[in-house]
């Protein structure tokens, strides 16, 4: 009887699939570790693009904002055109409508039982301070009359006659407390006869300030 041992070629096949074991573990390492690397570099590809995106609209939003600045002194410009044209428009249609205001103001205090133009308030609160710069509601203002009116740059002269020096008064009062005037001064005057009539007269002058 004859006897084969075995032994020596079942521990070569034994280590044989070992071996192919090993390789399969490491095959199987090496694909988790392409894959874990491919997984990785997308990441990374994903936040660089979403940087890159962040940047595009921060350099969008820079672009603007320098557009926008340089526009800021043109606009600037524009307003200031804008404000110099409504002003002067406003100091025309003041020029056109002012002096017909003054001149209503004027005839206003010369009309019997009218006054200045003054709220009521401040009329008041004046009556209480100094009850001697009120108007006399009673004056009779055809005791007086005007001979010039001549109005410059927002300043005025009146010319005329009065019965006495106390009417020329009332008419400074009238115009101290009108909201169209201010600084109004009463001249020197003279006294004169009326041709006609013979009465005796003061001749007057007024200067005073025009608000409109």
């Amino acid at each position: 009887m004859i006897r084969i041992n075995l032994l020596p070629q079942q521990r070569r096949v034994e280590r044989q699939e070992q071996s192919q074991l090993w390789m399969v573990a490491i095959l199987v390492l090496l694909l988790a570790e392409v894959a874990g690397f491919f997984v990785w570099h997308g990441q990374l590809a994903e936040e660089l693009e979403q940087r890159q995106r962040t940047n595009r609209e921060l350099e969008a939003q820079i672009a603007q904002s320098k557009r926008t600045v340089a526009n800021h002194s043109d606009v600037l410009k524009k307003l200031e055109d804008l404000r110099a044209r409504e002003t002067a428009i406003q100091q025309l249609q003041a020029a056109r409508t002012g002096p017909t205001a003054v001149l209503l103001e004027l005839a206003r205090l010369l009309t019997p039982g009218r006054g200045p133009s003054i709220s009521p308030e401040k009329l008041s609160q004046i009556r209480q301070e100094n009850p001697l710069s009120i108007y006399n509601a009673g004056w009779d203002p055809h005791r007086l009359w005007l001979t010039s009116y001549v109005e410059k740059a927002r300043s005025v002269r009146l010319d005329g006659s009065a019965r006495n020096g106390e009417d020329v008064s009332e008419l400074a009062r009238r115009m101290n407390l009108s909201d169209f005037f201010t600084d109004v001064k009463l001249l020197p005057g003279q006294k004169s006869k009326d041709k006609a009539t013979g009465l005796q007269l003061v001749d007057f002058q007024l200067e005073a300030k025009v608000q409109y």
